[in-house]
């Protein structure tokens, strides 16, 4: 089974910026980033196609975050830049281990990470 380990959360003054990791251990196919705040549901954020040339992202955080890619070291990240309060959630590695696209449905997401919390004050 694939394993997704995520690294880079913390807390941050809002218009910071932090960078995540999400080391996966075997073969994904496309990866995501999801959050969820206390209380919320657990919502997409960004999504990236396996190649990297595509990216989906919340309208919530176009323009703010990035999701990216480094295929030789199976690591996916999310740079995430003008951080808000509103911001503050775990975090979430996702992959859909043989898809290309539809990462950002939770539903059809079929490996998570454990999560990584980002706290913006």
């Amino acid at each position: 089974d694939v394993q997704l380990v995520e690294s880079g959360g913390g807390s941050v003054q809002a218009g910071g910026s932090l960078r995540l990791s999400c080391a996966a251990s075997g073969s994904t196919g496309c990866m995501a980033w999801f959050r969820q705040a206390p209380g919320q549901a657990r919502e997409g954020v960004a999504a990236i196609t396996p190649d990297g040339a595509r990216q989906f992202y919340a309208d919530s955080v176009r323009g703010r975050f990035t999701i990216s890619k480094d295929n030789g070291k199976n690591t996916t990240y999310l740079d995430m830049n003008n951080l808000k309060p509103d911001d503050t959630a775990i975090y979430y590695c996702a992959t859909r281990r043989r898809a290309s696209t539809g990462c950002l449905i939770r539903g059809l997401i079929d490996t998570w990470g454990q999560g990584t919390q980002v706290t913006v004050s």
